[in-house]
């Protein structure tokens, strides 16, 4: 069976205007395993895109194959309001232009409209109920009006997603190490992912804040399992986010790699024929999200980093310099930024200039941080 690919258009946003979403479907509709992963919702974290394109290569052959075993769909790339975003010749692809929303935020919350359906309907067997589940996130997905541009994307990609078995949404950070968002009740599960990925940190939370895009599909289930304690519900969507790397971290030589990645684990968890061989060593252990320090900047500056991504620093080190550039006396321009916690620099902001409450770098620490200020939210 051939690729067959599909672009939906999205609900006009002004007259003349139209864009699509484009999705790659692999294997016979309804089979099992379901995997949806997609690119790039943040439209400027360019490695996605990359490592969409020789994953589309590496199903293309597989496919040909006969080596899907259950369904596939890929969005090459997910957001195509965000990659029209060019203002003054700079990509801006993080947030929609039109009302300031974070593209990977304010996702429709199914987990409610859910409940109403299969209350009362659920059984004694975990298989039935989680059929019967994924219907009712299918019709909630349904019901989601889509009157404007930004609305009916959501709903174009929230269909593929909604009754997954796995959900990737691939983004990257801004100066970073490989890394890994799931909720708790999905590690060990995911182990080997991070392991095939190399990455340096996965941070475990059930809510990083601001409803996004993975957290859509995974947090209902475990959710309807506490609402309906007698009845066996499994976390039945293994969704998560994967920042690859950073920004500027582009090339065919590592996008291939993590494609190839990808590729094994759904080899691992039965989308994919063929043996995928043991997975890596890990390289690192899952983290709580509340255990990783948000250093943020606490005045408008310059900032130059003591440290990068890698290193590993104690509490008070000074890790960046925040520099007034209107300070009358130099010498009392520089603010020392310190770290609040023992741990591994994560990531760092590639812009120097900075804004007060702008993340400057994170840092993987294993104590779980008091919640102040969005210390521990994915707020940016």
């Amino acid at each position: 069976m051939a690729r067959r690919s599909e672009r939906l258009p999205l609900a006009g946003a002004t007259p003349g205007t139209t864009r699509e979403v484009l999705l790659h479907r692999y294997g016979a509709a309804g089979a099992r395993p379901k995997a949806y992963l997609q690119a790039a919702l943040h439209a400027d974290e360019t490695p996605a895109l990359l490592a969409a394109h020789h994953l589309t290569r590496l199903l293309d052959e597989a496919e040909a194959k006969g080596e899907i075993r259950g369904e596939i769909v890929l969005a090459p790339y997910a957001n195509p309001i965000g990659l029209a975003q060019f203002a003054a010749g700079r990509h801006i692809g993080r947030n929609r232009l039109h009302t300031g929303v974070n593209f990977n935020r304010e996702w429709p919350d199914l987990f409610e409209p859910a409940a109403g359906k299969v209350g009362g309907r659920l059984t004694a067997s975990a298989e039935e109920n989680v059929a019967l589940i994924r219907t009712a996130l299918l019709e909630a997905v349904e019901s989601l009006e889509a009157q404007d541009e930004g609305a009916s994307l959501q709903k174009i990609l929230a269909r593929e997603a909604a009754d997954a078995d796995i959900v990737l949404d691939l983004h990257c950070d801004d100066e970073s190490l490989m890394h890994l968002f799931l909720i708790p009740a999905h590690w060990p599960l995911a182990a080997d992912l991070a392991a095939e990925l190399g990455c340096r940190a996965v941070l475990l939370s059930e809510d990083s804040g601001g409803s996004s895009f993975d957290e859509a599909f995974s947090t209902p289930w475990t959710r309807l399992a506490a609402r309906f304690p007698d009845h066996p519900i499994p976390a039945a969507c293994l969704a998560g986010t994967v920042e690859l790397r950073g920004k500027a971290d582009v090339d065919d030589r590592l996008a291939e790699a993590d494609a190839r990645a990808l590729f094994r684990f759904l080899q691992r968890h039965s989308v994919l024929a063929g043996d995928p061989g043991p997975a890596p060593e890990p390289q690192c252990e899952a983290t709580r999200l509340d255990a990783c320090e948000f250093v943020r900047a606490p005045a408008v500056g310059v900032v130059s980093y003591e440290v990068e991504p890698g290193d590993r620093v104690r509490r008070g080190d000074v890790i960046a310099w925040l520099i007034d550039p209107a300070a009358d006396d130099p010498t009392a321009a520089r603010q020392a930024i310190e770290a609040g916690t023992d741990g591994l620099v994560l990531s760092r902001r590639g812009r120097r200039y900075v804004a007060p409450g702008m993340t400057l770098c994170k840092i993987v620490g294993t104590e779980t941080l008091p919640k102040r200020a969005g210390r521990n939210l994915l707020t940016d």
